[in-house]
């Protein structure tokens, strides 16, 4: 049985990704701040469920993540980096606070940054030739990270690193047969964007997306799915746009 580490598990698209691991036989190791019902409901569906209460922007709390991800000499072959905060409170960035923009960073960016480290070099150590498949990582990042939103900059920041992060960390695993990828989401559905959800409708509506629907976080589990399964192993240092065509420029 294949080990997963998937972080911000007990909602939205992490949720989706660990659930799908899951139904597709692999052990998951979900990581987040709080357990919630949707854990519970969780470790209660399945054995292969590992639920790690940890905070992703500090150092203990990471290792503690990949601890009980080795715990009975597993190996990990999936790491998905889902975790991941907006602004407590939206505000244009004449007025951003350097404390909103640290609970960001440090979230986003910081702590995906050094769990992708720590989880690389386990890895590396545990990798057979460079012939074979030695993992894959996926990183969740978001059209935030090319599109502005000056009421949110710290997000956009946040998932521009991200990007910069998998395709830094994709360079350099590359010798070991250790794929890095980025799924960049576009409108999804989760606990985050509920606060503008009227904002989203009307411009769905009139037009903003050519699929002209939110998106699902089991749309985003899907193509994460794909790229930790084998099914494209000659790619890497990749963003994959999961967002109804948003990035498409027309006139």
């Amino acid at each position: 049985m294949q080990t997963a580490i998937i972080t911000g598990s007990a909602s939205g698209i992490g949720n989706a990704a660990a659930c799908l691991f899951l139904a597709k036989g692999w052990r998951v190791v979900g990581a987040d701040r709080r357990e919630r019902e949707t854990i519970v409901q969780m470790k209660q569906q399945f054995a292969n469920f590992i639920h790690v209460q940890a905070d992703i922007s500090d150092e203990d709390g990471r290792r503690h993540i990949l601890k009980a991800a080795e715990a009975g000499e597993n190996v990990v072959k999936a790491l998905v980096n889902a975790a991941g905060v907006a602004p407590k409170n939206r505000c244009d960035i004449l007025e951003m606070t350097e404390e909103s923009y640290d609970f960001v960073m440090n979230i986003n960016t910081k702590g995906t940054f050094f769990l992708t480290q720590l989880v690389a070099n386990h890895m590396i150590q545990n990798a057979g030739s460079a012939d074979e498949a030695n993992g894959a990582i996926v990183n969740i990042s978001s059209l935030s990270a090319y599109t502005s939103s000056t009421s949110r900059g710290e997000y956009c920041i946040s998932k521009a690193g991200v990007s910069m992060i998998t395709k830094l960390f994709a360079d350099r695993l590359a010798e070991f047969n250790i794929t890095v990828n980025e799924i960049r989401p576009g409108i999804i559905a989760t606990n985050m964007t509920k606060p503008v959800t009227n904002k989203y409708d009307a411009q769905i509506k009139s037009g903003l997306l050519p699929l002209a629907r939110w998106g699902r976080p089991e749309d985003v589990a899907k193509a994460v799915y794909a790229l930790t399964d084998g099914s494209f192993p000659y790619t890497t240092g990749q963003s994959i746009d999961v967002d109804g065509g948003f990035h498409i420029r027309r006139l």
